[in-house]
């Protein structure tokens, strides 16, 4: 009997240790195996928790339409990404990345922007880069028969949109204005406001758009009967708008559309890489292309307009 009990006494107490080692080793096997998961989902860019890798991309509004295709073909290829955009007018996206918001890549309407963002030090060395070109327009509704041609008779309309002094699009139609005489010429264009075009031109009312998009809607909607704007931006419009005049670039300077990464002290290194590829693909030729269907022209990289 002693025996007995003493045999399963002993046999007890071997067991115990045992389960312990077991579920020990069961553990750690657990760990490792998790870790191996979350190192995989790291290395197709992705988050903990698998979350796509977002960057902010802060866009000029004559911009929008193309990049929301380009951020459509560009996620196909790259379902890790998800690309975030914020469209406005240049001199407003300028404004928001100086206050501090989180900005991975931006792509103005004009050099002068980028060039106010790089002497406060946000362009990350190397990365800027000129994309695309293009031509301010005078706009009209389809089949409205306004008198106007172009900008030497905007005097002859009932109203105008035009954009705000600090919008590049406002801002290249008061140097054209400037260079055919009906403006006082001003080495920086953004001191001439509404009031002044209006007074210049006899007294023309005139509506002040924040951006270049809201012009082209005031004009398609018949709110007001021209306005200036981009020739990019009559895409998808051309049954609602008509082209009056192309402005020459002689009267309005080069239409340059530059591109370059934003130093984002909230990023890590996976946003930063996103956003280095992405503009990567920006410069591609198969964006190149997708940029001419909507009317862009594709400067040539790293020229200086």
């Amino acid at each position: 009997m002693c025996t007995r009990a003493c045999l399963k006494n002993h046999s007890r107490h071997l067991h115990a240790p045992l389960c312990a080692i077991f579920v020990l080793a069961t553990a750690i096997c657990c760990v490792c195996l998790a870790g191996v998961i979350v190192a995989c989902g790291r290395r197709a860019g992705q988050g903990e928790g698998g979350a796509q890798t977002e960057i902010q991309v802060f866009i000029a509004a004559s911009l929008n339409a193309a990049m929301s295709d380009l951020a459509q073909q560009y996620e196909r290829i790259h379902p890790d990404v998800k690309i975030v955009y914020n469209a406005d007018s240049s001199g407003t996206l300028l404004t928001q990345i100086r206050e501090g918001y989180a900005c991975d890549l931006f792509f103005s309407a004009a050099q002068k922007q980028m060039d106010g963002l790089e002497a406060d030090g946000f362009v990350r060395e190397g990365s800027r880069r000129d994309v695309l070109c293009n031509q301010l327009v005078v706009l009209a509704a389809k089949g409205s028969g306004t008198a106007v041609r172009g900008l030497e008779s905007l005097s002859k309309a009932q109203s105008i949109a035009l954009a705000g002094a600090s919008v590049p699009a406002g801002q290249y139609t008061r140097r054209a204005l400037a260079s055919l005489g009906i403006l006082q010429a001003q080495q920086d264009v953004d001191t001439i406001s509404a009031r002044d075009v209006a007074k210049a031109l006899g007294d023309v009312e005139i509506s002040e758009q924040d951006n270049v998009g809201k012009v082209l809607v005031a004009v398609a909607e018949g709110v007001c009967e021209v306005g200036t704007a981009y020739y990019s931006d009559t895409y998808g419009y051309e049954e609602r708008v008509e082209v009056i005049e192309k402005v020459d670039t002689a009267l309005t300077g080069d239409v340059v559309y530059p591109a370059c990464l934003v130093y984002n002290r909230e990023a890590d290194g996976a946003q930063e890489k996103a956003a280095e590829a992405f503009l990567e693909y920006i410069l591609s030729d198969e964006a190149k292309e997708l940029f001419r269907q909507h009317y862009f022209i594709a400067c040539e990289e790293d020229s200086r307009l």
